[in-house]
């Protein structure tokens, strides 16, 4: 019977069902790789012929063929490598490093909405736009699969902030992210983190600084 897990793309942040398919052993019988659906999935940035294949072993006789990798195509452009369970999976390959941020200094409210742009583009979000709807206060930011709010202004950012971006999120199934200039107000933190919004502070250098484990979460892993 094929196997069904969750996939989610680093990329746009996208959920996805996949479900493993099935091949002919030459028994007749109907052989599907095992799937890890713990595991996080691996972009398909480079092509090698070694790795686009995998040994399953077929239940019924034991027989050991090699099957196609399952893979994943998400309507974002990016190819997702769904890892497999069991001794039979090839290696999945590592990913890319990111190379070392570069901040721009920030001296007026435009930077830290460049900053915080040139973060998340960091991250894995390559079409950063302005947002379709307007934030209640500061400048809002959109992605696929990500809808994020820059304060510049100096003072913290309150509840209500966190609590309409996290709405905004919800309404366009979404991930949300914040960047404020001036930090944040305590029953704002408790509700990000209530929440899962994530929270960076934008230091004068232009570096986004995460202040919860949602925004330590999402640095680690990216887009």
């Amino acid at each position: 019977m094929s196997e069904t897990v969750p996939v989610r793309c680093p990329a746009c942040r996208r959920e996805h069902v996949y479900t493993a398919p099935s091949y002919p052993c030459a028994c007749g019988a109907p052989v599907t790789p095992s799937l890890d659906g713990g595991a996080k999935p691996a972009r398909v940035a480079h092509r090698a012929w070694d790795e686009e294949w995998v040994t399953v072993s077929c239940g019924s006789c034991g027989r050991r063929d090699q099957w196609p990798q399952p893979e994943l195509g998400c309507p974002c452009g990016t190819v997702l490598r769904v890892p497999l369970a069991g001794t039979g999976s090839a290696p999945a390959p590592a990913p890319e490093p990111r190379p070392p941020f570069r901040p721009v200094t920030i001296r007026t409210s435009r930077d830290a909405v460049t900053a915080a742009a040139l973060y998340l583009r960091w991250l894995g979000h390559r079409d950063i736009r302005r947002a379709d709807q307007r934030p209640p206060s500061g400048i809002g930011l959109a992605a696929h699969g990500l809808v994020a709010q820059v304060n510049p202004d100096l003072r913290p950012t309150s509840p209500r902030d966190v609590e309409c971006l996290w709405l905004t999120a919800m309404t366009e199934d979404s991930d949300c992210v914040c960047f404020s200039l001036a930090g944040y107000e305590q029953d704002a933190r408790d509700r990000a983190d209530a929440l899962g919004v994530a929270l960076f502070v934008l230091d004068l250098t232009g570096t986004p600084q995460p202040v919860n484990r949602p925004a330590d979460d999402l640095r680690a892993a990216g887009g």
